[in-house]
């Protein structure tokens, strides 16, 4: 698992540190697709003081200048996690920089937990790189217009950002911490489960150059005046003096286990050991933490923040969105927060939605684009039931025009209950148990459909109810009541939190798995403590029951070790204070998606023939020079709209024949899938024409009926087996059952007893299969498989290659689109090699190879230089001559099976003889890859 966690960074930029690129660093890649600019990576490593940032950098090339994004990774991770968020993002007219963190992928140095000194200088010096870019936007001088995302590690380096370099123009931070210590010391109750797995997490042996090596950051720089548009020596003083006040705390003894601090810094290695020893945090823990953390210079973050944050989501939970919010708003910057379903917890992180949202944030604020919609203030994601066709939880958006906050629209509801006495166990076992993290699986996601984990063991927990609820009611934030504390210790470890109790009185659901830890000190005589429970969006229904459980031990969290008796009694009659926000309306229940998908297909399917029919009486007349010829592409040109200096497809030409076995070649980008498209007429043609045996192509051409593709993956109803789904395709093309030849299909696809089973239990290569079977349905004259191995394992394709060869000995024709070049040469008689768009070379496969000429004969041992001249003397042979692996013999009239028997009869102890030239040497000549 991997722990998403936002990096603090430096508390005051004591000036621009000199970076160089390592030589030899940078490199260029081009992610590209048919339907999209090509976007290309530069790879480089950037010297920084202590450390050797891994960064990856994203443009879609062009001159014009453009805003910049800086894309940060969570705590585990490195820059690879969010590679095709920033491909996205160049795509839509961003220059994204990505980078490793210290301590994390191939970066080098101290994990730092974003040390203002070290992760916080490195994003300022990133920026100052982007400000040397010529396709970035300036503001000024040095100043890039620049966003800066991010989930939990990466979203708190977006924050702190913002307010220590007054560059950034605005973040769009994702389930992250205002608060680290916080976080991990709530109410001063230590968070043992989540900060064990954070440290232990970094603390593993690193790949790179171990810390102590040179590579470590070292312990003062230079402090130069700092640059324009970053924080001031003086206004970062107050950050480094709380700094130096926890190293002195920490003292000077460093870890008890330094080989087991792993890149971590040593303080933060010390402060962790010590914390866990305690069972609970120190002011000195707690001074380090809040030093690396956002809410340190909360005052000074004043750009646009999109704030996105976990329902599911023990680690951070929405306390922390709300701190932020409150403060940037309060800074006069314009916010909107966005709760969504998931979270460190698990759940359904909503990736496309959320990506979306960010990428029209940075259009608005980046861009300037005053058309952008960014969205409401304030979105919660409900969950609405279950989709029966996946099981999936179905989500519905609940939106309000401004942000409620934790506390708006409070109702209260009464408990009732006497005053309670219960134990903490010695050792603090067994400890009751909420949210498990690592284990949660997105449960707290589903406590609103009824389903979680929770246990209180009795003798641990007092527990007080309410009366059955009158009507429905929805907690939309932090609940609070007032209760009396009462320890024979003097303190009190409590865990506070609110059941949605059924009607039986007997099940019973925790709201997204969540309780409050707090930690009441000086209860001897008893005390009176307002308890802020968890922050939740949950609807409680009519009938049911609130309860509110306070325990003394939590399996999540540290409880003391010493048995203690506490005692709880509710103070102000018992009055629950329950928010309900409600100015936040919820969408009406979706329906589920055939009730509209169906009668919204037909009437696209009508109007689309209605317009086709139109095409097809203006379609040129058949060919009939050209009836039995599968396939003729002449002059086939396409440009999409968003890449108008760049042809996918241009002046392409090709014929195919029957019995052909043709394989389609070429990089990535090269416009094997636009022609594929076209092919099929699901995409038209800027230019040329593609004749199927004569007929013009055009959508919904009827000449499409002999042609059968597999082309980008195929639809299938999940809930419905494999054979259901063949059976339903074909009764929708209207044709006789007589000629499906659905047995056929069947046995190719060769998934058995499995034909039965729903297609949404389906393995990705049985969905590869399955839909390699229906396009084979019918038999049809002209079949095309883009990609048909994926997902196959070996006896799988080599199963798939005789199928091809069968199915054009037979008379007919197929075309497959692969980038397994070992199994084309195989199983194909022709090729057609495609390079940015355009046609390389076309021809038979032995003709493309060289093997009509000469073959490579290995041999068992090195042949003698008199018998080489001696072969090379024999009848209908050109030449002769050793190579590293046998012999290079050029054929000259004589046939390769008469050349074999004439070197048997020489004793040339030959092991095989073939090509000399592999297709993978072919296709990288006519490429202009490495030979």
């Amino acid at each position: 698992m991997q722990i998403r966690l936002p990096r603090p960074r430096g508390r005051w930029l004591t000036g621009v540190a000199a970076f160089a690129v390592l030589a030899g660093a940078g490199t260029w890649t081009a992610v590209a697709d048919d339907r999209a600019p090509a976007v290309h990576r530069e790879d480089r490593v950037q010297v920084m003081p202590g450390a050797k940032i891994d960064t990856s950098y994203f443009t879609t090339g062009g001159k014009e200048r453009r805003p910049a994004v800086l894309l940060g990774h969570g705590f585990g991770g490195s820059k690879d996690d969010v590679r095709a968020q920033a491909e996205k993002l160049a795509r839509d007219g961003y220059a994204v920089l990505t980078w490793s963190a210290r301590g994390f992928g191939t970066s080098t140095g101290r994990i730092g937990l974003n040390d203002a000194d070290f992760e916080v200088k490195d994003v300022s010096r990133l920026i100052d790189w982007l400000a040397k870019r010529p396709e970035v936007q300036l503001d000024a001088d040095g100043d890039p217009r620049v966003g800066v995302t991010g989930a939990s590690y990466g979203g708190a380096i977006s924050l702190l950002a913002a307010g220590y370099d007054q560059r950034v123009d605005a973040i769009a931070p994702q389930i992250t911490y205002w608060n680290l210590a916080d976080a991990l010391f709530p109410d001063g109750v230590f968070k043992k489960l989540w900060a064990g797995i954070f440290f232990s997490t970094g603390s593993v042996s690193p790949t790179g150059p171990p810390a102590g090596t040179g590579t470590e950051a070292p312990a003062e720089e230079p402090a130069p005046d700092a640059p324009a548009g970053q924080a001031a020596p003086g206004d970062a003083a107050k950050t480094g003096a709380a700094k130096t006040d926890a190293a002195k705390a920490v003292g000077a003894s460093g870890p008890a286990n330094p080989g087991g601090c792993g890149r971590f810094e040593p303080a933060l290695c010390a402060m962790y050991e010590r914390v866990a020893v305690a069972g609970k945090p120190d002011a000195a823990a707690r001074t380090l933490l809040e030093a690396r953390s956002p809410s340190a210079v909360g005052d000074r973050i004043k750009v646009p923040a999109l704030i996105v944050q976990g329902q599911a989501d023990s680690l951070f939970p929405l306390s922390h969105a709300d701190a932020m919010a409150k403060k940037i708003s309060a800074n006069g910057a314009p916010v909107s927060v966005d709760w969504i379903a998931g979270g460190h917890d698990g759940g359904d992180r909503e990736t496309g939605r959320i990506e979306g949202r960010i990428g029209d944030w940075f259009d608005r604020y980046l861009k300037q684009d005053k058309g952008a919609d960014t969205g409401p203030a304030f979105r919660v994601s409900r969950t609405g039931g279950v989709d029966s066709t996946d099981g999936q939880a179905l989500l519905r958006g609940a939106t309000g025009d401004t942000y409620p906050g934790l506390e708006s629209g409070t109702q209260p509801v009464t408990l009732t209950g006497r005053e309670q006495t219960f134990a903490n166990p010695a050792g603090a076992s067994p400890p009751n148990i909420s949210a498990v993290p690592g284990l949660g699986g997105g449960l707290g996601q589903l406590s609103s459909l009824g389903v979680g984990l929770s246990l209180d063991f009795p003798g641990q927990y007092a527990r007080f109810d309410s009366a059955p609820l009158a009507g429905s009611l929805r907690i939309t934030g932090s609940p609070t009541v007032k209760v009396k504390v009462t320890s024979n210790s003097g303190d009190a470890v409590l865990f506070g939190k609110v059941y949605d109790v059924g009607p039986d009185g007997r099940q019973q659901v925790l709201p997204s798995q969540l309780v409050a830890p707090v930690r009441v000190e000086g209860a001897e005589q008893g005390k009176a403590v307002e308890l802020t429970l968890p922050a939740v969006d949950h609807a409680v229904d009519a009938g049911h029951r609130l309860r509110l459980v306070l325990s003394a031990t939590d399996l999540a969290y540290a409880s003391p070790a010493a048995p203690a008796t506490y005692s709880v009694e509710l103070l102000d009659a018992g009055a629950l204070a329950v928010p309900t926000a409600p100015d936040v309306k919820t969408q009406a229940t979706g329906l589920p998606w055939w009730t509209w998908a169906l009668p919204a297909a037909g009437a696209l399917l009508a109007a689309a023939l209605l317009i086709t029919a139109r095409r097809r009486v203006a379609a040129p007349a058949p060919d009939p020079e050209l009836a039995d010829v599968p396939l003729e592409i002449t002059g086939l040109t396409k440009k999409y709209a968003k890449s108008a200096d760049r042809y996918a497809v241009q002046e392409l030409s090709f014929r195919v024949e029957k019995g052909q076995v043709l394989g389609l070649l070429g990089p990535n980008g090269a416009g094997k899938t636009t022609t594929l498209r076209m092919l099929m007429g699901l995409i038209r043609p800027d230019d040329g024409e593609i004749r199927v045996f004569g007929h013009a192509i055009r959508p919904g051409a009827p000449v499409l009926s002999r042609v059968g593709a597999f082309v980008e993956g195929a639809g299938f109803l999940p809930h419905l087996s494999g054979r259901d789904n063949l059976e339903l395709y074909w009764r929708a093309t209207g044709r006789p059952a007589s000629d499906a030849h659905i047995e056929e299909a069947l046995e190719i696809a060769g998934l058995g007893d499995a034909l039965a089973r729903a297609v949404r239990t389906y393995s990705q290569g049985m969905r590869q299969r399955l839909a390699i079977a229906q396009a084979m349905l019918g038999m049809p004259d002209l079949l095309i498989l883009d990609e048909p191995t994926n997902g196959l394992d070996p006896p799988q394709i080599r199963e798939m290659r005789d199928v091809m060869i069968r199915y054009a000995a037979a008379g007919r024709t197929v075309i497959v689109s692969s980038h397994l070049l070992s199994e084309v040469e195989q199983s194909c008689t022709h090729l057609v090699v495609m390079d940015h768009g355009r046609l390389v070379q076309a021809g038979p496969v032995a003709e493309i190879t060289g093997e009509s000429d000469t073959l490579l004969v290995t041999t068992a041992e090195e042949v003698p230089e008199p018998l080489i001249e001696k072969i090379a003397a024999l009848p209908g042979i050109g030449s002769a001559s050793r190579t590293d692996d046998g012999l290079l013999v050029r054929l000259d009239g004589a046939t390769a099976t008469a050349m074999i028997a004439e070197l048997v009869r020489l004793d040339v102890p030959l092991t095989g003889v073939g090509p000399h030239r592999r297709l993978e040497d072919a296709f990288l000549t006519l490429i202009g890859g490495p030979a």
